[in-house]
């Protein structure tokens, strides 16, 4: 029986993450030097989150962020150098994405009200997803702020600028869609 569930919630995050990159590639908006709104793609590892819990929600959103690595390499390689072609890596993709599984930890926070944990751990990972944007785009992507700009205001506008819409987006979709996931996998 545990091996028919662990085999149940494996295919389950791998339909997940496969629907997320199908999201992902819906570009609602996008900004011209990268960065996108979406058809709240990082939803379906909000999903398994909140269904399996932290382990299976890291596990789901490192996987995913490791599949967004190979299809933004162009991304990467525009990076430059070595050092921060790595920090690319780390910052867009595997650490922004692995973030999103611990939503979950949020609920918690929350037991009489799943829906505002939803919503709260939706907010949360989507900051920390933003954090790593922001991080990077002073690191690795500050020559692109204006003469007359401080690195750290370009980078905190222009991430803003799609990280916002992407994480309120998200938001309200796991906030509709939460009494079609509320039960968890037994």
């Amino acid at each position: 029986m545990q091996t028919y569930k662990k085999t149940r919630i494996l295919v389950e995050c791998a339909v997940m993450i496969a629907v997320a990159t199908v999201l992902s590639m819906i570009t609602l908006f996008q900004m011209p030097q990268g960065g996108d709104i979406t058809a709240a793609a990082t939803l379906p590892l909000l999903v398994i989150s909140h269904r399996h819990g932290l382990k299976w929600g890291l596990f789901t959103g490192f996987t995913h962020g490791l599949l967004q690595t190979m299809l933004g390499m162009k991304n990467v390689m525009a990076a430059g150098s070595l050092g921060t072609m790595i920090l690319c890596v780390l910052l867009d993709y595997v650490l922004a994405y692995t973030v999103m599984g611990a939503a979950c930890v949020f609920e918690g926070l929350f037991p009489k009200n799943r829906r505002l944990g939803l919503a709260v751990g939706s907010v949360a990972v989507g900051l920390v997803r933003y954090a790593c944007s922001f991080l990077s785009g002073i690191l690795i992507w500050g020559a692109y702020a204006p003469a007359d700009q401080p690195v750290w205001l370009y980078s905190l506008s222009y991430n803003g600028s799609y990280m916002i819409p992407e994480i309120i987006i998200t938001t309200v979709a796991a906030v509709l869609l939460i009494p079609a996931l509320d039960h968890r996998a037994a």
